[in-house]
């Protein structure tokens, strides 16, 4: 346990970090070196020399399941008070939207998205999570923290938090990951993501199924899950297109840029997105774009994307169609796509939540 009683009394809650971030995990991971200008205290289960840590158990990530979620909770409402206080901490920076409830710490979290709220999963544990216990900590929050605008209308709306008590930050991406790479394009359409409902897949392979040209492949890159992966197998079967696309399963990070850099497009066509990482990761690489014009999506895209109605199955068809046979229309996206891309940056994200954390110390 290492800590300097000196520091501006800011602490860091990174018990959420896991050894393969991803989500939630993966904006920790990148905003918390920003923070070094605040001197903060990091209370994590790991070990980073240039900063003050407080030592954590490490069962409180994803990685150990419903357990590690459960054990976070209970640690965060019972263990992270007394922490705060023996600290001498004046502010608490959450990177998740947890904090101790009815407790005399004063925090700062941050709202990724709600997405639980509008479309509810039966007998999900993130339904009641959402509905009682993040209004809570929002409420009682001295400000938060969200990835779009979007997603601070959807605060308002559910939560009724003030809007005064919201600031947007855009989130970014690793931009010496994901680049362009002059690679060939070759003859696929591909998706990043899970394949949970909102996310589209069944009017995804629908629109596909319908491209007048059968030569064209659809890869859909993500982890396959048994409650959903069947059902869409089953449908690829009977529009009998099984030969044309494939279910990549999990793909690592290291593969990531190689597979949007050889695609046509990517077609990213959610019905709900708090930020939408893949949009910006794939205009980084200079690969041209069709999504939603829905939620986040036009924040993060801009002009440099196809926007699509993704409850429209032929306009995705459509926007496919022509960046298979428009081939000037692929080159203008993928250089607007590109310089979208600069505009967004982790340090950007930093120094913007800096700013807002520094107004509360």
């Amino acid at each position: 346990m290492v800590y300097n009683a000196h520091s501006d009394r800011l602490i860091v809650n990174l018990s959420i970090l896991l050894s393969q971030p991803t989500g939630i995990s993966n904006y920790a991971q990148n905003i918390f070196p920003y923070l070094k200008y605040l001197n903060p205290i990091l209370l994590t289960a790991n070990d980073y020399s240039e900063f003050n840590c407080y030592s954590l158990p490490d069962n409180l990530t994803p990685a150990h399941g419903t357990k590690g979620h459960f054990h976070r909770l209970v640690w965060t409402q019972f263990q992270l008070p007394q922490i705060y206080h023996q600290l001498h901490a004046q502010l608490l920076f959450s990177p998740l939207p947890e904090a101790p409830l009815y407790s005399n710490c004063r925090f700062v979290v941050m709202s990724h998205d709600l997405i639980p709220l509008r479309f509810p999963k039966r007998f999900s544990a993130l339904t009641p999570y959402h509905r009682y216990y993040v209004p809570q900590v929002l409420k009682q929050a001295q400000h938060v923290i969200c990835n779009s605008q979007a997603t601070a209308d959807d605060i308002i709306n559910f939560y009724q938090i003030p809007a005064s008590k919201i600031t947007p930050i855009p989130l970014a991406h690793d931009r010496h990951h994901f680049r362009y790479l002059n690679l060939p394009t070759r003859n696929y359409f591909l998706y990043i993501g899970r394949q949970d409902p909102y996310k589209n897949l069944q009017r995804l392979i629908t629109a596909f199924a319908a491209l007048p040209n059968k030569d064209y492949e659809l890869w859909l890159a993500g982890p396959t899950d048994r409650r959903y992966t069947p059902l869409l197998q089953a449908q690829v079967e009977e529009l009998g297109i099984t030969h044309r696309v494939k279910f990549l399963n999990y793909v690592d990070y290291s593969e990531l840029p190689t597979i949007i850099n050889g695609a046509i497009a990517l077609v990213f066509p959610s019905l709900w997105e708090g930020f939408g990482f893949p949009v910006l990761e794939a205009m980084a690489c200079g690969t041209p774009v069709i999504t939603s014009n829905l939620s986040s999506l036009p924040e993060v895209a801009g002009d440099a994307a196809i926007l699509i109605n993704p409850y429209n199955t032929a306009e995705i068809t459509d926007a496919m169609q022509q960046l298979a046979t428009d081939v000037e229309l692929r080159s203008q996206l993928s250089i607007k796509g590109i310089a979208r891309a600069n505009q967004f940056s982790w340090e950007k994200t930093g120094q913007a939540t800096v700013e807002v954390l520094s107004r509360f110390l």
